[in-house]
């Protein structure tokens, strides 16, 4: 039946979003099927009343959006795959968003007069030593505002290059779906904060990021754990386990996983896309080392084109701990609320560390640094697999060396013990149960073992006197 819609418009919107939202409040209402058809372009834009490139521009940003599937000379028709949506406001990111909007201007800079701002203007600092000190290194600007807040997503450059990077990894991050970070630490923070209240459950690698846990565990957070294997997470008790507990979102780490030091195959990350996209769940991939793997190494973000994954990387593994610099990427509907409560908890990054970072990379100094660190990592790896099985451990090497190696004893032993026994002769241990989330007991004990102090000749002794007193 044809008919001729009326459009009503809301202060402020387009024909187009108007459009948008009706479509989308029927995809969601489900009176489309999946896989079904819509009317094309020039029957849509008489049913709405609008012109044909109207009509296609709402069409295409449902495509952007991820609820139409654009196919060329047939038509437009409904995703098979649900784009992930943002969770509500959590109450204090809600209620501040007035103050959001202030801080936003803050960084992101649109009036020309501006009496309302928070900081001295430039010209009251760029006489300072820090202009000096920094240019003479390379990082300041000739900007006027070299010493604002900068960007709310963080130094654009930088920003424009990760991008590069992540292409090489297969990896298309659309401009406004990148944000700059204080680190990994600080990305999952802010993921935590956005979409979790407390009561919720997500799933986490079993062995898995103890500093997760831990931010988890403050935010009131349920655990429940996917055992981790040498190829990646389990498939089929993931599934089992979105079935069962219905989470909001799974954190895990594809390459070189922390603390296994295993890698994912590509059979096990098809699988559980499948798994995300069947029970509808948000992934976080955190890939904190993927500048010492190769760039064509199984990903989630590559695979899912960041629809349903949430990207997180760092340069404080590769480049220093004390340089909080790292990002997060993922759809541009997801990123938004993710940087406004960034701004909302600590305004801006440090767009001189950023600087730096940038001016690293430009340089080539970077790259450089990268292959010294992976030629030390395979060597390192290689030699720590053989001393810790003459010691008296298990050890699966992985498939890409990275700074972590899961060693198992071979005999039943006290974890607690083992470490309190370690302390005594100045050795630091990291024992297998902090690697857990519910702390499982009758697990093998086991220890994390960095590759770098893998071959210490006190702590090699220590293990071998540690496997003989349990046998």
């Amino acid at each position: 039946m044809k008919f001729r819609e009326t459009i009503y418009l809301k202060d402020s919107q387009t024909r187009v979003d108007k459009i948008v939202e009706t479509l989308s409040q029927r995809l969601a209402n489900g009176l489309y099927r999946i896989g079904e058809r819509l009317p094309s372009i020039r029957r849509a834009a008489q049913e709405h009343g609008v012109s044909k490139n109207t009509m296609a521009d709402a069409y295409d940003r449902l495509v952007a959006q991820g609820l139409l599937q654009a196919r060329p000379g047939s038509g437009y028709y409904v995703s098979r795959r649900e784009l992930p949506q943002t969770s509500p406001a959590p109450p204090h990111l809600a209620a501040a968003v007035d103050l959001v909007s202030l801080l936003r201007e803050q960084l992101d800079r649109h009036y020309e007069v501006r009496p309302g701002d928070g900081r001295p203007p430039a010209s009251w600092t760029e006489g300072s030593e820090l202009r000096r000190h920094f240019a003479g290194r390379g990082i300041a600007g000739s900007s006027a505002d070299d010493f604002g807040y900068g960007h709310a997503r963080g130094f654009e450059p930088l920003r424009d290059r990760l991008r590069l990077m992540l292409m090489e990894r297969s990896i298309t991050a659309k401009p406004d779906g990148l944000l700059l970070t204080h680190g990994a630490n600080h990305a999952m923070d802010l993921i935590i904060r956005h979409f979790l209240q407390p009561g919720d459950t997500v799933l986490v690698d079993e062995p898995g990021y103890y500093p997760l846990f831990a931010k988890l565990a403050l935010a009131k957070v349920n655990m429940i754990g996917v055992p981790r294997r040498v190829d990646g997470p389990d498939p089929e008790e993931f599934e089992l386990k979105l079935a069962r507990h219905r989470p909001k979102l799974f954190f895990t780490q594809s390459q070189a996983h922390n603390p296994t030091g295993g890698s994912l195959a590509p059979s096990v990350a098809f699988s559980l896309l499948q798994a995300a996209e069947k029970w509808g769940v948000l992934i976080v991939e955190n890939d904190a080392f993927a500048d010492i793997v190769p760039p064509e190494s199984p990903r989630l973000a590559a695979l899912d084109q960041l629809n349903r994954v949430i990207y997180i990387g760092t340069f404080s593994k590769t480049l220093s701990a004390s340089l909080r610099c790292g990002f997060l990427s993922a759809h541009p509907s997801l990123v938004a609320p993710l940087t406004d409560m960034a701004i909302l908890t600590t305004v801006a990054t440090s767009d001189f560390v950023e600087r730096f970072v940038f001016g690293l990379i430009q340089s080539g100094q970077y790259l450089r640094h990268l292959r010294r660190l992976r030629a030390r990592v395979e060597a390192a790896n290689e030699k720590a697999v053989d001393a810790l099985d003459q010691a008296g451990l298990d050890v699966h090497p992985s498939r890409v060396p990275g700074f972590y190696l899961w060693a198992e004893f071979r005999r039943p032993l006290n974890e607690l013990d083992l470490f309190q026994a370690a302390v005594r002769q100045s050795i630091f241990l990291a024992p297998g149960s902090m690697f857990s989330p519910q702390r499982t007991q009758g697990a093998r004990a086991a220890i994390r073992v960095n590759v770098a102090h893998a071959t210490d000749p006190r702590f090699l002794s220590f293990l071998k006197s540690a496997a003989r007193s349990s046998a």
